[in-house]
């Protein structure tokens, strides 16, 4: 049998130490840089602007992230001052974020 007796373990030696502790340190520090870049630059996604919005809509699952721009975002946003419920009124303000206003000659609908 090829391993019949295990062999005896040998004690950790100050540079097996050094070694260690420099992967450790490493690993810690290139996941500290990532959080920190994830908490600095969210991504496109991360507010309404420029003619796109982004909204987080609470679903059965969870939550469900709509992210849209230009034509499909002022769609959507003539389609929310238009309606009512919980989903328009969660569009609304990410609409005036984006610089997206209601159709001329609507009334104005609380927030």
């Amino acid at each position: 049998m090829p391993f019949a007796s295990i062999p005896q373990a040998e004690p950790v030696t100050r540079g097996d130490r050094r070694k260690i502790i420099v992967v450790v340190a490493v690993i810690v520090a290139v996941l500290a840089g990532i959080g920190i870049w994830a908490a600095v630059r969210p991504g496109a996604y991360d507010a309404s602007r420029n003619g796109c919005i982004t909204v987080n809509l609470p679903s059965s699952m969870g939550g469900s992230l709509v992210h849209q721009c230009g034509s499909r975002a002022r769609a959507l946003c003539a389609s929310a001052y238009a309606g009512t419920g919980v989903a328009p009124r969660l569009y609304r303000p990410q609409c005036r974020l984006a610089g997206i206003a209601p159709p001329a000659g609507s009334a104005p609908l609380a927030r």
